[in-house]
């Protein structure tokens, strides 16, 4: 099961968050080759945040997958995160970072 774990230094209490949650589990289950009923996507908002010295909008995330990780589909999952946090929560790309992990990487087969 994927999970996408996203923080944000933005209040998201008056923020439609729908698009965030149904954008990113469909790019995610797309990208990474898994149904969309096995992706999980949390959205935390109101995390104290600083980024380059400064407090402007910010976001963290993490990706963990077991398997369907490698370095193209890396790519495809920061450049499609970045792309939903900028349209829908107007975090520039240049203030988002995201760690993607493959639970399975280092794991001896049983």
């Amino acid at each position: 099961m994927p999970c996408v774990y996203i923080s944000t230094n933005l209040d998201l209490d008056a923020v439609d968050t729908d698009p965030v949650f149904s954008q990113a589990t469909t790019a995610v289950a797309s990208i990474i080759g898994r149904p969309e009923h096995l992706v999980m996507v949390i959205l935390k908002g109101s995390v104290a945040i600083s980024f380059n010295g400064n407090k402007e909008p910010a976001a963290y995330a993490e990706v963990v997958s077991m398997g369907g990780i490698n370095r193209e589909v890396k790519r495809k999952l920061i450049a499609t995160l970045g792309t939903i946090l900028e349209n829908n929560l107007s975090i520039s790309r240049t203030r988002f970072f995201v760690k993607v992990y493959d639970t399975t990487v280092g794991r001896s087969k049983i």
